[in-house]
């Protein structure tokens, strides 16, 4: 027998696939897949729309998708892994791991909650990074760190690309594995995520949702090659993976129930806390999640409108997919994470 809960949340979650064939009907998207999870039981997995729409290839629960900033959460792990096997501390000063930084006095925990003074995105010098790919880890880093810190650290929250990506070289540098390496081996097959990846294999192109392009005008069109980032050297640990829904819900999942196997419950707690609450117009952000403190919620979005969220009171963890670059899909986000919402109430 379907417990009642379960019932109610499930018949509630059957609003959420024609109101995203809604975004798509209306041109607002080209796809979208989402997921609700409870206690770790599936409760919803759904996609509508394409994958592809010029070659009408549908959406499929398992498309795999460029999920950018989610990204970060992930660095963020890296980092807490470190720091639980006693190789680094939060609070170590980055010139510890990285000389570059000489004369700066930023901390691992600063870059992980954008407090660092380290501004959005780097000089213009690495302008084409995040187009052609074609710099290593360490030769972005050693530019980025050549760059004026914006303000003091811990004075004010400024979102920064270069500031996970020092992060990610910081893993290099500690562990002696390359970042993207030291990801798969210790988070993504501990946790059967077998559709992660920085750099798509040739076998799983053809399951990669297509990038679209809106215009100011409200018109998209195919970005094209891009979403393989042929020749790519450069592993983005601020925006670089490809995901499903149900491998990014596995990792929420793990951090929702206390971070085994990756790490301890207690990092965790530490993770989720919210570090800006005194600082002046900023976000609740922990170590590399934005949090949401009543709930005990932590997630993050991406640049194509991704995202994933967590919650340990209610136990939902929800994953939304899609694919628009250029304009805000912060209405579809805002539908599905209401309909989420309602179905708990």
């Amino acid at each position: 027998m379907i417990p009642a809960i379960l019932f109610l949340l499930a018949v509630d979650l059957g609003d959420i696939r024609p109101r995203m064939q809604e975004f798509v009907d209306s041109g607002s998207v080209a796809g979208v897949v989402t997921l609700v999870q409870k206690d770790g039981k599936p409760l919803h997995l759904g996609a509508v729309g394409w994958q592809d729409r010029e070659k009408k290839i549908p959406m499929k629960p398992d498309t795999i998708f460029e999920i950018m900033s989610m990204t970060k959460p992930v660095t963020g792990v890296a980092i807490s892994i470190l720091a639980e096997e006693g190789k680094l501390s939060f609070l170590d000063p980055v010139v510890k791991y990285l000389p570059e930084f000489e004369g700066r006095k930023e901390t691992i925990r600063d870059l992980m909650t954008h407090t660092s003074g380290m501004p959005e995105y780097g000089p213009p010098a690495t302008k084409d990074l995040y187009g052609k790919f074609n710099w290593t880890l360490e030769q972005a880093v050693l530019l980025f760190s050549q760059q004026p810190p914006l303000t003091e650290p811990r004075k004010a929250w400024q979102y920064s690309n270069p500031g996970i990506a020092t992060l990610g070289r910081i893993v290099e540098v500690v562990s002696g594995i390359p970042y993207e390496k030291f990801c798969a081996d210790r988070i993504f097959r501990p946790l059967q995520m077998n559709d992660t990846h920085f750099y798509i294999p040739e076998e799983k192109k053809p399951r990669v949702a297509m990038v679209y392009m809106w215009s100011k005008e409200g018109q998209s069109q195919p970005v094209g090659p891009r979403i393989y980032r042929k020749g790519s050297k450069y592993p983005m640990p601020e925006g670089g993976l490809y995901s499903t829904a149900e491998d990014y819900a596995k990792f929420l999942e793990v951090m929702r129930t206390g971070g085994a196997p990756l790490v301890s419950r207690e990092t965790v707690n530490i993770m989720i806390q919210n570090y800006t609450a005194d600082i002046p117009n900023a976000p609740s952000w922990g170590l590399t999640w934005a949090v949401d403190p009543p709930k005990e919620g932590f997630g993050h979005g991406g640049a194509f409108g991704t995202q994933g969220w967590a919650e340990r009171k209610t136990g939902i963890v929800r994953a939304l997919m899609v694919q628009k670059f250029g304009a805000s899909a912060e209405d579809i986000r805002n539908a599905f994470t209401n309909i989420v919402n309602a179905s708990i109430d």
